[in-house]
């Protein structure tokens, strides 16, 4: 379980390079455009491909927080708990993560289902085949349900054999005293 974990925490490090660096050449792209523009070479539509990089940089990004372990919690009640009772918690959040972005993977799938159906573009003057950025955006939707429920297994399975230390690891609050 540890090496699938590994995996995962070395994968998502990987992916939120990536959504980096298209976002990097995103802001790179924009700010070509806004230069050149008194010249006359804007290029058109980096506010239409920036939209897309931000959504995917985002369904791919909320990935790699789930593993640094940087989506937000209340922590009010936990931290006053014991270490198993803070498992139990954990348990919870996690679970609850892990349904929600399962419904949101599932729940995008007819997004961009009806997409490819339709062969959809842009209505905007680059015209683009709405597939190609949806495709990306669920993608990262889908890769997030799949940690999270990885997480979530995992989790269940320390709980189940009390080890509330790798709990912690694995789906606790970063920076705990």
């Amino acid at each position: 379980m540890k090496a699938l974990l590994s995996f995962l925490q070395r994968a998502n490090e990987r992916l939120a390079v990536a959504a980096g660096l298209l976002l990097l050449v995103s802001v790179t792209v924009t700010l070509f455009d806004i230069v050149t523009r008194p010249f006359g070479l804007s290029l058109g539509g980096t506010d239409e491909l920036s939209g897309y990089a931000m959504a995917i940089a985002t369904s791919w990004g909320v990935s790699y927080a789930l593993t640094s372990l940087a989506h937000v919690r209340i922590d009010l009640v936990r931290t006053r708990c014991s270490s198993r009772l803070q498992a139990l918690f954990d348990m919870v959040a996690i679970l609850s993560l892990a349904g929600v972005a399962t419904i949101i993977a599932y729940r995008g799938w007819p997004v961009l289902s009806k997409t490819i159906e339709t062969n959809a573009t842009a209505n905007t003057t680059l015209e683009t085949p709405l597939w190609i950025p949806q495709s990306l955006w669920f993608a990262g939707w889908v890769w997030f349900a799949l940690s999270a429920l990885v997480l979530a297994v995992c989790v269940v399975v320390f709980v189940a054999s009390g080890k509330s230390e790798e709990v912690q690891d694995v789906a606790g609050m970063r920076g705990e005293v």
